[in-house]
């Protein structure tokens, strides 16, 4: 009998993507599938809406909110599957995307194997979204993938991977301590529990860009910098425990650089402590530099004034994007 596939989503306040989400599962070509929908106490309809498609393969859970990382371990821990594969609430499955990366579970033969996938960004027109290729869209062994991620900033959406049960077993349980970055640091320990990523190019996931009131968005709240903070940390100290060299010390080094910028002005003992981390690694950490254009507003009008103007001009700027988008959407363009 062919591997059971389950398909787990958790959910918050996803009334407006949740039903069309669940179709995509429901529409995968690989027929052993179940499906798990844990809904993070929403106080929209994303519930009722989602105990529409419950079935003998779809299972609707509810819990009190308590994060995704909690609603994720939730599914996986009523889940049966030999491979899980995790959708968020307001992304979508090519109708082949789990069908094409089994046929290279078959072929490989090893749970170890980590399967990823081509995706692609879009607001509302799915058939306008953008699959641009990073040197992350390769077979790659794993220590390699996670310098590559930490040295180039890239990353690679949660639902592109298909994850056997004896990795996500290897790897543990989400981590309830993380609200932001919690996926990267999750398929961190996958990729070090594993024995390499095969990228399956003709496996395709639609990431929806919901705008800047999305979990994953890096604002000003202690909560989130915290969060990061952790993630951060984590990250570098999985990739020394896959590969600890020069090279990989200073990909680390540039990777909190990089970061470094979302802690001035407010979470100044967190930027210390990332500092105290690079000078671990023999390297230095140099006071950020905003782009040119909010540069000089930190120069006349300080660092708050400039911070707040990088993340509102852009969030103003998508906020436009996304409303001509919809608008198309809905006429059918």
């Amino acid at each position: 009998m062919s591997p059971l596939v389950s398909i787990l989503i958790p959910a918050y306040n996803a009334e407006e993507w949740i039903a069309d989400t669940i179709r995509s599962a429901l529409e995968q070509t690989w027929s052993r599938k179940e499906i798990i929908i844990v809904d993070d106490g929403s106080t929209d309809r994303t519930l009722s809406i989602a105990r529409q498609f419950a079935s003998g393969s779809v299972s609707v859970l509810t819990q009190p909110n308590q994060g995704a990382s909690v609603a994720r371990n939730k599914a996986s821990s009523i889940s049966q599957g030999d491979y899980l594969q995790w959708l968020d609430a307001d992304d979508l499955l090519a109708p082949d995307k789990i069908e094409k990366q089994m046929q290279h579970v078959s072929a490989s033969g090893s749970a170890r194997t980590l399967y990823s996938s081509a995706w692609g960004l879009f607001a509302y027109r799915r058939n306008k979204a953008q699959f641009i290729a990073t040197p992350l869209w390769e077979d790659l062994p794993a220590a390699e993938w996670l310098y590559r991620k930490l040295k180039l900033n890239l990353h690679m959406q949660p639902a592109t991977w298909l994850v056997s049960r004896q990795l996500s077993a290897a790897a543990g349980p989400w981590d309830g301590r993380l609200s932001l970055d919690d996926d990267g640091e999750y398929f961190c320990r996958v990729l070090r529990a594993s024995d390499g990523v095969r990228f399956v190019p003709e496996a395709r996931v639609y990431y929806r860009s919901s705008g800047f009131s999305s979990l994953s968005s890096v604002d000003r709240s202690d909560k989130k910098l915290e969060s990061l903070c952790l993630s951060l940390k984590l990250h570098v100290a999985c990739l020394r425990s896959l590969e600890d060299s020069e090279r990989t010390r200073a990909a680390c080094v540039e990777y909190l650089q990089r970061w470094l910028v979302c802690f001035y002005p407010k979470r100044l003992d967190l930027a210390k402590e990332l500092e105290e981390l690079a000078a671990s690694l023999g390297g230095r950490l140099t006071v950020p530099r905003l782009p040119w254009k909010y540069e000089w507003m930190r120069k006349t009008l300080g660092w708050d004034v400039a911070r707040r103007a990088q993340v509102w001009v852009p969030r103003l700027r998508w906020s436009l994007v996304r409303s001509w988008d919809k608008m198309l959407f809905r006429m059918g363009c």
